[in-house]
């Protein structure tokens, strides 16, 4: 058994109002800058939706994570070494441009120079990447509430296997906002395919980087990823991805995604896990038993054995007590309302998510049913199927028993809350329903609806002794150098080193045809 531990995050779903703040912050923190106009670490997509980009859910187009050979062993579903080699420079499993949106700005000094007339002056939209004059037609949340579901939703490859069953009228249906950022996984596609090993995965707490140094731009983790969370920077050529916000994480403060969080959904905590048993995990042979394969990989920070192990690898007992106190895996472990988001990718993601049980409660009070009545609840949940379904395709590989009970022991937490509030009686009928007792209910009650700052971050940082170690594995921030964080504006003209076909450079570039 070799210990290892993971800064791990969950997100509660029914707490997240897609206001967004949390891609803006991302946004102006890590790719407010030349050549990453069109790159979101975070993004909010509404489901049912094709999200960002188009559709990268449909592995059968893209070809991003993980599949089992004829013999059972696990293979990169972008092929071997051979065929990665014979599609170096012409790679067809690419998202284009047009797949994540051409970015624009607008031509704000025609508002201020315009000169007086009758007419109130109007600023056209201009690309971003060429500053000319476009037309809008897609952009990373335009499915925002449904905007437009009607006419693309329809291309959402969850819905798939549903067709017959969904109409397209979600105001009679569903829908929930889905933030997402890089998974961080233990089995990360984008390292295995990364050619010159620029891609890592740091040992210290298992987030995912980019060498920007060793970076050659073959482009590789883009198609091997299967959630697209890794871009292009079209004037590096380099790639960059989600960084899970490490020099906040090394001095113990949560992401920025997660500080600026309005409904403080987001959790960040310790995972301590066997990495001699991710492999195995990873290559189980039902895509329905991957949840608890990764599950039993996570191991038990109480466990005196574990505890032993964990500090024959090197881990700092402050981490070890960290573990212990981690948000991620009581919800993950303990409560086991968190699930990873498509394991049937088998990359072994570490974002989690708690289903949202908002889809439940709307079709029963739409019913004219009480929605504070547990019988009504889980009812609905088992004759639902739609919603069910849907969130079954996204969490838990298809299998709808596993959502169906956590959303009933989320449904039951609720129940049992309002009548102890309200009425002063514990409801046992509940608690047995859920083999929870009247302590863990309320501490998982606590823990999702009222948990103060330190409850929902429990990251302890990085260790001086390790800072070198650090340094020299990163060489600073991953996206220093040219064109990193804060290098240049953000405007659509008048960019040093910029082609005057910008727009196509980074599409060639995306689409493997050539270099920006």
């Amino acid at each position: 058994m070799r210990v290892l531990a993971q800064v791990a995050m969950v997100m509660n779903l029914d707490k997240c109002i897609g206001c967004h703040t949390c891609s803006v912050t991302c946004k102006q923190t890590w790719t407010n800058r030349d050549g990453v106009e069109y790159v979101w670490f975070n993004n909010v997509e509404t489901k049912p939706g094709v999200g960002y980009p188009k559709r990268y859910e449909d592995q059968e187009r893209w070809h991003g994570g993980w599949e089992l050979d004829k013999r059972g062993r696990l293979r990169l579903r972008a092929g071997g070494r051979v065929k990665r080699l014979l599609t170096l420079f012409s790679n067809p499993d690419l998202p284009d441009l047009d797949d994540y949106y051409e970015p624009a700005t607008y031509d704000y000094d025609t508002l201020i120079s315009a000169p007086a007339g009758p007419h109130t002056p109007v600023i056209r939209p201009k690309s971003a990447i060429t500053g000319e004059d476009m037309a809008i037609t897609w952009g990373a949340n335009w499915e925002d509430d449904l905007g437009g579901a009607p006419e693309h939703a329809h291309g959402d490859p969850n819905l798939a296997a549903m067709a017959e069953k969904v109409r397209m009228e979600f105001d009679k249906t569903f829908m929930f906002h889905l933030p997402r950022i890089c998974e961080h996984c233990l089995n990360p596609a984008c390292v295995a395919a990364c050619p010159s090993g620029a891609m890592y995965k740091r040992e210290e707490d298992g987030i995912v980087l980019v060498d920007q140094d060793r970076c050659r731009g073959w482009r590789m983790c883009v198609s091997s990823c299967p959630y697209k969370k890794v871009y292009v920077n079209h004037k590096t050529g380099k790639a960059e991805k989600c960084t899970f916000c490490f020099p906040r994480i090394e001095a113990g403060q949560p992401t920025v995604c997660a500080e600026t969080c309005v409904g403080r959904l987001r959790y960040i905590g310790l995972i301590l896990y066997d990495a001699d048993a991710v492999l195995d995990a990873a290559g189980v042979e039902d895509p329905r038993d991957l949840l608890e394969a990764q599950r039993r990989v996570f191991l038990d920070p109480d466990d005196p054995q574990v505890a032993a192990a964990a500090r024959a690898s090197g881990i700092p007992e402050d981490w070890i007590e960290a573990a212990r106190r981690s948000p991620v895996y009581r919800l993950a472990m303990k409560y086991r309302v968190a699930l990873p988001l498509h394991p049937e990718y088998r990359t072994m993601p570490m974002v989690w998510y708690i289903p949202p049980l908002s889809p439940v409660l709307d079709a029963v009070t739409g019913a004219g049913a009480d929605a504070d009545d547990p019988d009504n609840i889980f009812h609905a949940i088992t004759d639902l199927r739609i919603p069910l379904e849907y969130l079954a395709g996204l969490f838990s590989a298809g299998d709808t028993g596993v959502v169906a009970g956590v959303l009933m022991k989320l449904s039951a937490m609720r129940a049992y809350m309002r009548a102890r509030t309200i009425d002063g009686k514990v409801s046992h009928d509940l608690l047995d329903s859920t083999g929870m007792t009247a302590d863990e209910m309320e501490e998982m009650y606590r823990l999702l609806a009222v948990a103060k700052y330190d409850e929902r971050y429990v990251i302890p940082p990085a260790h001086k002794e390790d800072a070198a170690a650090l340094a020299a594995q990163a060489d600073g921030c991953s996206l220093d150098g040219e064109g990193g964080p804060g290098m240049s504006g953000f405007h659509p003209e008048g960019l040093t080193g910029r082609r005057s076909d910008g727009r196509t450079a980074l599409k060639l570039f995306v689409s493997g045809g050539g270099t920006a």
